[in-house]
């Protein structure tokens, strides 16, 4: 392809984009999922103007760097330190159930121990970028609902590094094995100390940082710098790279030049994570999701009820009152962008065929895609269940009123769609 080609086809990667973006943005959605959609509207399913997804696999690659970097500069470890218990153990328990749940599933579907483990893992996690944003808008964000839930979100995200260790580990030959505890243990070990040594310390000073911060050219490199170095002296070490980039974002995170550093990187994260979530649009094919929609649908709808029942047990469990447990078990019912990327990590170590990722995908993709619309929905359900409401008409009367004749129909059709998916298929005439 001429270089005029590839500029023309990365012009309008990033314009359909933008597009997408600010639709979503319109629509009270995160820009994240604007992306998804773009991939979606440029892959195989849309117009097929980017067929090889392999040309951007390596800015993709990138962006799952960049995310976990970002991750890490933007922690706020202070904060965490108020509400740490219930946030661990809370992610404990949830990680905890849904590998259980899992582990109970495969022995009624036959999955491996290292596909349920995978599936575990996936489901745990919820979305940073989503549940922050849902917050944001219905005025929680600063409340002790929010501080609960980003609490626990950190927790969540201090744990994908230690999942993808277990999982490199899984994928290993002979499988897992307890010599491969070691690493894990280690790796484990020294996020704990390196986040409590962060965590109890005053703010660190970059070297050369009264050089470098505050020069439009330099900072930026001098902060991205130690994220690839790091990423690369991890994955020499036989870690993973995610693993380095997640520990430079929490050491430059705990520095005095926090703020101005992530001001000079976020155009270049928001570029590469835009083409990440673009890379996952491209996986999603509408093909398969209309021929398998039962099974989809109904799969979404189990693992957001599910999910959503899990943390609202668990956070009562851990002692939260009622009010407070339901919203924020409701805002963390849907799957996360980590999610994603160990899916692909499931894919690329053999632990699940192409299948199988591709349910996964679609099921990430659109448990993100209607978060919003479950909160809204949860929310309404909560104050009719409140009021004693409990027949279906009466139901759907009272979440929508203005809509219950529409949502009835759309209702019905579903239903047809799944009994007709269900409905075993007659052989052929000339069949013997």
């Amino acid at each position: 392809m001429s270089v005029h080609s590839e500029i023309t086809f990365i012009a309008l990667i990033v314009v359909v984009a933008l597009l997408c973006g600010m639709a979503m943005l319109r629509l009270k959605l995160p820009a994240l999922v604007g992306y998804i959609l773009a991939g979606v509207v440029l892959g195989p399913s849309g117009f097929g103007l980017v067929e090889d997804r392999d040309r951007i696999n390596l800015l993709a690659e990138l962006g799952v760097l960049m995310l976990l970097f970002l991750i890490g500069l933007e922690l706020s470890l202070k904060a965490f330190k108020k509400v740490w218990r219930i946030a661990l153990f809370g992610t404990l328990l949830q990680v905890g159930g849904a590998i259980v749940v899992m582990l109970l599933l495969s022995l009624v579907f036959g999955w491996s121990v290292e596909i349920a483990m995978l599936l575990g893992f996936v489901i745990a996690l919820s979305s940073t970028a989503v549940v922050i944003k849902m917050l944001a808008d219905i005025g929680e964000l600063d409340s002790e609902v929010g501080r609960v839930t980003i609490a626990i979100l950190i927790a969540q995200d201090l744990a994908v590094v230690p999942m993808m260790l277990i999982l490199n580990g899984m994928a290993s030959e002979g499988g897992f094995e307890a010599s491969d505890l070691l690493p894990i243990a280690f790796a484990v070990g020294f996020l704990v100390l390196f986040v409590r040594f962060l965590g109890r310390r005053d703010p660190v000073r970059l070297p050369f940082g009264r050089w470098i911060v505050g020069d439009h050219d330099l900072t930026p490199l001098a902060a991205l710098a130690p994220c690839f170095a790091a990423a690369a002296i991890s994955g020499l070490l036989g870690l993973s790279a995610a693993y380095g980039a997640f520990l430079a974002g929490l050491f430059i995170g705990a520095s005095s030049d926090r703020q101005a550093i992530i001001e000079a990187t976020r155009p270049i994260q928001s570029v590469l994570l835009m083409v990440f979530f673009l890379s996952i649009g491209l996986l999603i094919d509408l093909a398969y999701i209309w021929s398998n929609l039962g099974a989809v649908l109904v799969l979404l709808l189990v693992v957001t009820l599910g999910k959503t029942a899990m943390n609202v047990g668990v956070l009562r469990l851990l002692g939260e009152p009622w009010p407070r447990a339901f919203l924020t078990g409701v805002v963390l019912g849907q799957i996360g962008e980590f999610s994603f990327v160990l899916a692909a990590l499931g894919l690329g170590n053999g632990l699940i065929e192409q299948d199988g990722h591709r349910l996964v995908v679609t099921v990430i993709a659109l448990s993100l895609i209607t978060s919003p619309l479950w909160i809204d929905v949860a929310r309404r359900l909560h104050d009719l269940a409140a009021r004693g409401i409990s027949k279906r008409d009466e139901l759907i009367e009272g979440l929508y009123p203005e809509k219950a004749s529409a949502l009835r129909e759309a209702a019905a059709a579903v239903l047809r769609r799944y009994r007709e998916f269900r409905k075993p298929k007659e052989p052929p005439d000339d069949a013997p």
